[in-house]
């Protein structure tokens, strides 16, 4: 276990878990670093907003990096040089708590702070999107299912929705989405590609007889084209589809909450992402969302205490509070009541509980 970090004053070294480092003392931080999930950049922005106002701390700095970009700067070390939070729109990876751990990072506290939906949207010039996951897979996969009929996978041969399905528009598929950085872009992946593969029977088998062809198949996007990276940047997306009401994109549902006199979410299965369906788990596309705090800053970079104390408030994470305004969904009260409690008691996250 690390040992509580100090700032030694005497000498231009920093010294964290009994380490010295060469940093001039006068570059200790005075400020809580977050960096990580664009999904989750908003909320942790109005939140450090909120605590900039109404405490004595500066108001924390938040890059948006992306998930994946996040966890590679947050489990690069202790000290100054890393951030002290990042954002996450999935779970960590065993691999990722690994590189923390590898890296001196071995104490880390897990904060679950609701949920979100992940939505397919177009501009709301074009008509409303209804599809399944099966098609949204036949539309995105880079290799998909003979369409002759025969158990093997042919490179993706679909340009237009309608040659997918006769009841789809016959558009070109066009659709812009995050890059593989993007815990959006993970979530997707197993929310919407991998449950589309599973709708055939002999890719669904595979899962248990050969797992590295099951996740060539059902994870590995088209590079033709048909999908279009669009960087970290959720807001980029949105403003594309005002340009081109042909084409589709994938981001967190408060990015369309926010835009709703812009976009228009997609009805998957028979669901429109609405909050109310999100919340109760209808909605077919969700997942919760994260931040990971590293526990051997915590008295050391100040306000980081402060900081886990407004974002896990009721004000801030409950059904009423200010986030939800901006599209999170809350989580149920028994879990938000567990997970405040967790935060308070700075509950550190153990390998095991990650399989």
């Amino acid at each position: 276990m690390l040992k509580k970090a100090l700032l030694c004053t005497t000498a231009a070294t920093l010294i964290w878990a009994g380490v010295s480092t060469p940093v001039m003392a006068d570059a200790a931080r005075d400020y809580v670093s977050i960096v990580g999930s664009s999904t989750v950049y908003p909320f942790s922005t109005v939140v450090a907003e909120q605590f900039g106002k109404s405490t004595a701390f500066k108001t924390p700095k938040i890059e948006s990096t992306g998930t994946g970009g996040g966890f590679k700067l947050f489990c690069g070390g202790v000290g100054v040089a890393h951030p002290d939070i990042t954002n996450a729109s999935r779970r960590i990876k065993t691999s990722e708590f690994d590189a923390c751990s590898a890296n001196g990072v071995s104490d880390i506290v897990e904060v679950k702070v609701g949920y979100d939906g992940i939505v397919v949207a177009n501009s709301k010039k074009a008509p409303l999107a209804k599809m399944t996951r099966k098609e949204l897979f036949l539309a995105l996969a880079k290799q998909v299912p003979d369409p002759a009929g025969a158990q093997k996978v042919v490179p993706n041969p679909y340009k237009t929705w309608k040659e997918i399905n006769p009841a789809l528009p016959a558009e070109k598929i066009e659709v812009l989405g995050p890059p593989p950085t993007s815990g959006t872009r993970d979530a997707f992946v197993e929310l919407v590609m991998e449950h589309g593969a599973e709708s055939y029977d002999w890719i669904k088998a595979l899962k248990k007889s050969d797992e590295k062809q099951f996740k060539a198949i059902s994870q590995t996007v088209r590079e033709d084209g048909a999908y279009i990276e669009a960087g970290e940047n959720d807001n980029l997306i949105v403003q594309k589809l005002e340009a081109n009401p042909k084409a589709m994109g994938i981001f967190g549902f408060s990015f369309l909450d926010q835009n709703a006199d812009k976009i228009q979410g997609a009805v998957v299965e028979g669901v429109a992402p609405a909050f109310e369906a999100i919340a109760s788990g209808k909605y077919p596309v969700s997942r919760p969302l994260f931040f990971y705090v590293k526990k051997a800053h915590i008295g050391t970079i100040p306000g980081i205490r402060e900081f886990l104390k407004e974002f896990s408030s009721e004000k801030a994470w409950g059904p009423d509070g200010y986030l939800a305004d901006k599209g999170l969904i809350p989580m149920p009260d028994a879990e938000r009541k567990q997970m405040g409690a967790d935060v308070e008691q700075l509950k550190t996250l153990a390998k095991d509980q990650l399989k």
